[in-house]
């Protein structure tokens, strides 16, 4: 259970774990057994791990397997063009959600933060604008090179996980400054200048936008 990664680079790359109140003292008690393999087989009763050979009985197994976002996505296509533009970059998406060359297809909830629906609706709402016309794409330049300054900043805070698409605390609000300047919109969501100061953003600042 302990990481080998530090809390900064967790912060930065969305890998801070939720886990209900009693967890721990279940794993105290030992109603809760963790083990670590690489490898396990099924046997008759349950499961056998590689280095315990007394199965475990198991009434139900789940499939833990993580995300592969970009091999998912690049799979949509059949043009090894359009493939190797998913995979040729960990940040491959303007405003993480539309790619520079494929225009045609917005890619929701790519992103991950602590709070996944607000991203997610953050952008759904900034892709209705450009769906209705409201707004215009940068140059396919442009995109690119934002692009690109995207996946450095992700490669300084994240470093080995920066292929996890994660808006962190403070990024979370730049990236809201960013989808608000492009709608046209005020960026500032407060009333007036000291709760633009000293009052955390939440999401109900950006309804209605």
């Amino acid at each position: 259970m302990i990481p080998k990664h530090s809390f900064i680079t967790e912060v930065a790359s969305c890998m801070l774990p939720v886990l209900p109140p009693t967890f721990y003292k279940r794993v105290e008690e030992g109603s809760i057994v963790l083990k670590n393999s690489q490898n396990f087989h099924f046997s008759q009763n349950g499961i056998i791990l590689d280095d315990d050979p007394t199965p475990i009985e198991t009434d139900i197994v789940i499939f833990a397997t993580g995300f592969r976002t970009d091999e998912k996505l690049a799979n949509i296509f059949k043009s090894t063009f359009f493939q190797d533009c998913i995979l040729g970059s960990s940040a491959p998406f303007y405003r993480e959600c539309i790619h520079p060359r494929i225009p045609q297809v917005a890619m929701l909830g790519y992103s991950e933060s602590r709070a996944n629906l607000f991203t997610t609706e953050m952008k759904s709402k900034w892709l209705a604008h450009f769906m209705a016309g409201n707004m215009k794409l940068p140059t396919i330049a442009a995109m690119e090179e934002d692009t690109i300054k995207w996946e450095m900043s992700m490669r300084k805070y994240a470093f080995k996980s920066y292929k996890r698409s994660c808006i962190s605390f403070l990024l979370q609000i730049h990236s809201n400054d960013l989808l608000c300047n492009d709608m046209g919109i005020n960026p500032r969501r407060k009333s007036w200048f000291l709760p633009e100061l000293f009052v955390p953003y939440v999401p109900s600042d950006y309804a209605n936008l």
